[in-house]
């Protein structure tokens, strides 16, 4: 298996798990009130950090086809961590937008998953 096909296979798997959740069981709700937690939003920042890093390192590859969508994913990811690291009170008012419609964005990351993981058995 090649690194794209795994990383396509994780995010896109991670992705589904989550988006379900969040369906089922309100996910996001809850972890928008997380947010309010200056601890917690700094610790799931480094893991964000790390888990974005490792696929920048892994797979930086800009090419015109569905596999640069791993690759901004990855970019995405250390960059939202940074974020979540270094301005946690940001992270907790730009959270708040998305209250509202978390079962909507609980479908979108459910989408996003599946469409990556199908790329990634193509």
């Amino acid at each position: 298996m090649d690194v794209t096909t795994f990383l396509a296979r994780f995010w896109g798997s991670l992705f589904m798990l989550l988006g379900l959740q969040a369906l089922l069981v309100g996910l996001i709700r809850r972890t928008i009130e997380m947010t309010e937690e200056r601890a917690v939003t700094v610790s799931t920042g480094y893991i964000t950090f790390l888990l974005g890093l490792a696929t920048v390192i892994l797979h930086n590859v800009w090419v015109a086809n569905w596999t640069v969508s791993v690759t901004l994913l990855g970019w995405t990811t250390p960059l939202k961590g940074f974020t979540k690291i270094g301005f946690p009170e940001h992270v907790h008012r730009q959270a708040q937008m998305f209250r509202s419609l978390d079962r909507v964005w609980g479908g979108v990351i459910f989408l996003l998953g599946a469409w990556l993981f199908w790329m990634s058995v193509q």
